[in-house]
């Protein structure tokens, strides 16, 4: 089992940075991929970034390849996600994601959630 708190979200202009942090509990933390999706009002959920269990792997949306950086610290059991030159349409709220087995851009695929994180990006 693996529960997951996101933080580091907030009211930002354009162009501005942000980072997202996810503490993860449980011992097996450095076995899971973990991953970043983001939901805006009235739109589906949507890959942002991955990274594999030991970090050596990434994967972006095309959205956001760039400008955002995810990172982890196995360490820290935490997961974080650098984001730059924020643009108002990356405002939505952003989850944290595990996945047991290697890392994957379907949400459907995903082992466990957090609740997210608001991020709001003014022009």
């Amino acid at each position: 089992q693996v529960q997951l708190v996101e933080s580091g979200g907030g009211l930002v202009q354009a162009g501005d940075s942000l980072r997202l942090s996810c503490a993860a509990s449980g011992r097996t933390f450095s076995k899971y991929a973990m991953h970043w999706f983001r939901q805006a009002p009235g739109k589906e959920r949507e890959f942002v970034a991955a990274i594999s269990w030991s970090g050596g792997s990434t994967n972006y949306a095309d959205s956001v390849k760039g400008r955002f950086t995810i990172s982890r610290d196995n360490a820290k059991n935490t997961v974080y996600l650098q984001m730059n030159s924020l643009k108002p349409e990356d405002a939505a709220v952003y989850y944290c994601a595990a996945r047991r087995v290697g890392a994957t851009t379907r949400a459907y695929e995903l082992d466990y959630w957090g609740h997210g994180t608001q991020v709001t990006v003014s022009s």
